[in-house]
């Protein structure tokens, strides 16, 4: 139990200075570019991940803890996701939230899809 949640959050720890970095770079203005490309690029890389666990037998529940539980889960947010949208909304925005979410939505669900299937064919 122990070894495990050290895993998770060292990869945690990882995918947060991941996301630091990309928000860094990619400065939000009207719209939350770098919360659709995090979230969109951690879904892909964990359709990839578990497309991998699934057909290798040595990929082992370690592993998979420190890169899909750890690294994606502290890459990914959907807690800011949330919060940008409710900013939005607050700023009457409403045409930009509903594209802002229907986007991050269909596009994660897209990438985790495709990185999934690259592996998985």
């Amino acid at each position: 139990m122990i070894k495990n949640l050290l895993l998770v959050a060292a990869g945690g720890g990882i995918g947060a200075a991941l996301r630091y970095c990309i928000y860094y770079f990619v400065r939000n203005q009207s719209f939350p570019f770098a919360t659709l490309m995090i979230n969109v690029t951690g879904s892909f890389f964990l359709g990839l991940i578990m497309a991998y666990s699934f057909k290798n037998g040595d990929f082992s529940e370690g592993a998979k803890l420190f890169i899909a539980t750890g690294i994606c889960g502290g890459f990914t947010t959907f807690s800011t996701f949330s919060f940008e949208n409710l900013e939005l909304l607050q700023q009457g925005k409403f045409n930009l939230a509903f594209i802002y979410i229907i986007s991050s939505v269909l596009a994660a669900i897209i990438a985790a899809w495709l990185g999934f299937k690259l592996l998985n064919q």
